[in-house]
């Protein structure tokens, strides 16, 4: 037997064998790593459903998995800035579809000469120099206001100076005006202004222009304006009117953050209606803006209010003339009742609350300021706590003519507008109602 296993028969027989053993596992190796037509095909479907998927701005994942990511492995200020970085660079999801599904004939209103298609705006504070622009309308919102925006620039108030409340879906901010200031914001607006323009010649020719600075149909740009901490109180408003009005579909007076020493001061009576009439009259003077039409000005005001004060914020724009009023910006109370977070030392940070805890602060605020300015055409706009359709409805049936939305925006991440929009057109069918029709439902 063993010299039958070392004959040249068996060696040969067993080599034969080796051989045959070698190459099918060779050729099931290599069909495992080289994929089938059909295998190829399958796999590249699959990334493109799961890349189309995470580009979405209604996908669940940027809700429950980037946005939670993000707040876990960042602090507050550094979370923002990580948001602006991606939005500034295009790597942010969009609305798919969004002008075939967007609900115009039930959300759409008429404001500033403009069909807006829906309600839905942002609020000034989350992208302070104008970089993320196009982002933010390709998430879905109607209405994108930047800023607060200052003559120079400046540094804002020390770190950390902005504080996340998870469980309140709130966060405490004392930025005091962080701005790299007007001129290098007309920068950044002129490169996308020529690039804007570009295309929509290319697109459009003849004489035909855009119908707004947001260069989307039925869409507007807003311009927050500031003033430095040892600027002028009148003359660096001014100044923001007459360099940034070419910009701007709508120019936004802030006379309401917390975090700028005595700027709240502005809000009296008097002070407020020379200032307002002193911008609207700048306004005027400095003439149509790029696209050859007079940007309305608002004046944004804080919830911190009593009746009285609301009352003269009222007179003061009527006698001034402004278009409208935002009510409102952050609050200084700090209504524990509806605060979930327990770290005092938290909750009593200076600065300025925003966020859900804020909604009841803000929505009796605008009540109260659509009992003053019902008589008259200012277009009032609510802000402050909105996170759903429901808010929305009713901030609209309290005066609203649209909303802003920021810290929400914030914590839901991308899909939020989209999501505020389909709730809110649900509520509506409802009711049998559009949104021009519940606007001011409350005191009719």
């Amino acid at each position: 037997m063993r010299a039958y296993f070392r004959s040249s028969a068996f060696l040969s027989q067993l080599k034969s064998k080796i051989r045959t053993t070698t190459n099918a596992s060779t050729t099931t190796l290599r069909s495992s790593i080289i994929p089938t037509p059909i295998a190829l095909t399958i796999g590249l479907a699959g990334a493109a459903v799961g890349g189309y998927y995470l580009l979405d701005a209604r996908s669940a994942f940027h809700e429950y998995v980037l946005c939670p990511l993000i707040r876990n492995a960042t602090d507050g200020e550094q979370g923002h800035k990580l948001g602006i970085l991606f939005m500034k660079f295009g790597l942010a999801p969009r609305l798919f579809n969004e002008y075939a599904t967007d609900h115009t004939d039930v959300l759409g209103v008429n404001v500033f000469g403009t069909r807006l298609r829906t309600p839905i705006g942002l609020a000034a504070g989350l992208d302070k120099d104008g970089e993320a622009i196009e982002s933010l309308f390709n998430s879905g919102f109607s209405y994108v206001e930047i800023g607060s925006i200052t003559p120079e620039p400046q540094p804002g108030n020390p770190k950390p100076r902005f504080f996340r409340l998870p469980r309140d879906e709130a966060v405490i901010n004392r930025y005091g005006f962080n701005s790299s200031g007007h001129f290098n914001v007309i920068g950044t607006l002129k490169i996308r202004l020529a690039k804007l323009l570009n295309a929509f010649s290319t697109s459009h020719p003849g004489d035909e222009k855009p119908s707004s600075n947001a260069f989307r149909e039925g869409k507007l740009l807003g311009i927050n304006l500031g003033k430095n901490k040892t600027g002028d109180e009148v003359e660096d408003y001014v100044k923001g009117v007459n360099r940034l009005s070419p910009y701007a579909d709508v120019l936004v007076i802030n006379v309401s953050s917390p975090n700028t020493p005595g700027l709240r001061d502005l809000q009296s009576e008097e002070k407020l209606t020379n200032l307002l009439s002193t911008v609207v009259k700048e306004r005027d003077s400095s003439g149509p803006n790029l696209l050859g039409k007079l940007p309305p000005v608002l004046v944004k005001v804080a919830p911190d209010l009593t009746e009285p004060e609301i009352e003269s914020i009222a007179n003061s724009a009527k006698e001034a003339k402004v278009d409208g009023i935002i009510m409102s910006n952050t609050t200084i109370q700090r209504p524990v009742d509806r605060l979930l977070t327990t770290d005092s030392e938290l909750i009593n940070q200076a600065g300025g609350l925003s966020g859900k805890p804020l909604k009841p602060i803000s929505l009796k605020a605008l009540r109260t300021l659509r009992k003053y300015t019902k008589d008259s055409n200012l277009v009032l706009i609510g802000c402050g706590g909105i996170s759903s359709g429901k808010d929305a409805l009713e901030f609209g049936k309290a005066g609203a003519t649209f909303i802003q939305l920021y810290t929400s925006f914030a914590y839901k991440g991308p899909g939020l507008p989209a999501k505020v929009r389909d709730e809110l057109a649900a509520e509506l069918k409802k009711e049998g109602k559009t949104w021009e029709q519940i606007i001011g439902e409350d005191d009719k």
